[in-house]
C-alpha cells in the first residue's frame, strides 16, 4: 500500500510538474515569410499606413478612394504629407481634380513630382489644407482662411458658389478628421 501510495504521489507531482511547464510556454508561428519580407519601408511608416476598416475614413483616404483625385494622392505621396492628412484635425482639405492639375501648363505636375522639389510641392499642397471643419454656410461669411503653409487665401462668394483661392468649391465628402472640398483649380500660394 505505500508503495502504491508513494507512486501515486509521484504520478501527481510529475503531472503537476508537467502543466506548470506549459502554462508559460509561448507559442511560435513556424510559418513565417521570408527574412526580405519583414523589412519594413522606412518610408511607409506612421498613421497614414495603419490599415483600419472599421472607422470613418479620414481626408487621405478619401482622397486615395476617388478616381478623381489620382494626382493629388500621388502629389501627397510624393511630398511624403501623408501623416499630415490622417491626424485628428479637423481639417479642411481643398481637393483639386485631376482636371485642375491637367490645367496647369505643360510639364509643371511631373517636375513638381520630381524628388529634388519636394519642398516646393509640400509647400503648394499645405496651401490646400487649413485647420478647422466650417459648413459651406460659415465659409460664405468668412473673407480669409488660414492655410498649413502659414499664408493665408481668400474666400469669395459669387452668387451660391464659393471660392477659396480662386478655385470653385464643386463638391465636399464628410472625413472622420475634417471635411474635403473638391475644388476646379490648383490653389497656388501668392508667391508662386
Amino acid at each position: 500500500m505505500k508503495t502504491t501510495n508513494l507512486k501515486f504521489l509521484v504520478g501527481s507531482f510529475l503531472m503537476l510538474l508537467f502543466i506548470c511547464s506549459c502554462k508559460g510556454e509561448t507559442k511560435t508561428d513556424t510559418t513565417s515569410e521570408p527574412a526580405a519580407t519583414e523589412a519594413v519601408d522606412a518610408q511607409n511608416k506612421g498613421q497614414a499606413f495603419i490599415e483600419d476598416d472599421g472607422s470613418r475614413p479620414n481626408v487621405l483616404q478619401i482622397a486615395i478612394g476617388s478616381p478623381d483625385h489620382t494626382t493629388l494622392v500621388a502629389a501627397v505621396q510624393a511630398a511624403g504629407l501623408e501623416n499630415s492628412l490622417v491626424n485628428a484635425g479637423p481639417l479642411m482639405v481643398f481637393a483639386p481634380t485631376n482636371a485642375a492639375f491637367d490645367a496647369l501648363p505643360a510639364g509643371t505636375v511631373e517636375n513638381l513630382l520630381k524628388p529634388e522639389n519636394k519642398d516646393a510641392l509640400a509647400h503648394i499642397l499645405k496651401h490646400h489644407v487649413t485647420a478647422g471643419n466650417y459648413t459651406m454656410d460659415l465659409m460664405k461669411k468668412i473673407k480669409k482662411l488660414g492655410q498649413a503653409s502659414d499664408l493665408s487665401t481668400t474666400v469669395e462668394v459669387k452668387g451660391e458658389d464659393i471660392y477659396v483661392g480662386g478655385a470653385k468649391i464643386i463638391g465636399s465628402v464628410d472625413a472622420g478628421n475634417g471635411t474635403v472640398y473638391v475644388v476646379d483649380k490648383v490653389i497656388l500660394p501668392p508667391s508662386e
